[in-house]
Formats: C-alpha cells, structure tokens, sequence
C-alpha cells in the first residue's frame, strides 16, 4: 500500500518562502563577491583588499554551491519534491566548506572582529535547519 500525499500546513509554504528569500540574498551575496571589480577591490581599505586579494578558487566554488543548491533547494521544496533534501545537503556542504576557510584560514575575524563571526554562524545554523526541515517535511509525507 502506498502512503497518499498529504497536504502541507501554511507553516511549511511560509518556511519554504522565506527560505528560497534568503537563498536568493546568498546569491545576490555571492554574485556581489564573485564580480567585484578590481576599481572596487582597489577602493577598499587595504586589510579588507588583502582578504579578498588571496580567496582560492575552491572557496568561491563552495559559495556558489551553497548558495545555488540552496535556491534549487527551495525551489523543489515549494514543488514538494523528495530530493530538495539531498540539494539541501550537498548546500550545507558548500556552507561548511566556505565557513571552514572563514573560521580556520582566513584572518577575517582579525580584520572585521568577532562580531563578524554571527553570520557565519547564523549561515551554518540555517543550512543545518534546512536539512532537517525538507527531512521533516519528506517524513510527513508532504513531499513527492
């Protein structure tokens, strides 16, 4: 006997809003960062210019998987499809990669301080929330 597709709360399609809003600031976020010019990079103060003077190539690559699953994520969960919770990991995959250059090998904190790290952290806090949200909603059965 197979399980009958039931009908999400309102909860779920505000959630899953909200979540595909913010995946598309990290876009935004990322796209920002990816096309900075060299005028704009030349205009910042020196600390911040040698932060983003030396990002390697696999962090950006992380970032755009982050942000990107994370939107395809979204997507799919408003289209109740099983799979949004695979892209919701390989997302939180990208955000613990960045996050771990951010925490671990860059000196970000010492250029912009420890108040810099509650993003970061409301980042990782999120992507895992995301994870367990699409499990959740796959449990339900809301989720084709």
């Amino acid at each position: 006997m197979t399980d009958l597709l039931k009908k999400p709360t309102t909860g779920f399609w505000v959630i899953s809003s909200v979540a595909l809003i913010w995946n598309l600031m990290g876009v935004l976020a990322y796209l920002n960062q990816a096309y900075m010019g060299d005028e704009i990079i030349a205009a910042l103060p020196e600390a911040e210019r040698s932060l983003y003077e030396v990002i390697p190539a696999w962090y950006t690559a992380a970032f755009a998987i982050a942000v990107f699953a994370g939107v395809l994520g979204c997507i799919l969960l408003l289209a109740r499809k099983k799979i949004a919770l695979q892209v919701f990991i390989l997302s939180l995959v990208g955000i613990l990669v960045q996050m771990f250059y951010n925490f671990f090998i860059s000196n970000s904190m010492d250029v912009y301080g420890p108040g810099s790290m509650v993003m970061p952290i409301m980042v990782i806090i999120i992507g895992i929330y995301l994870v367990w949200f699409s499990k959740n909603a796959r449990n339900k059965n809301w989720l084709t």
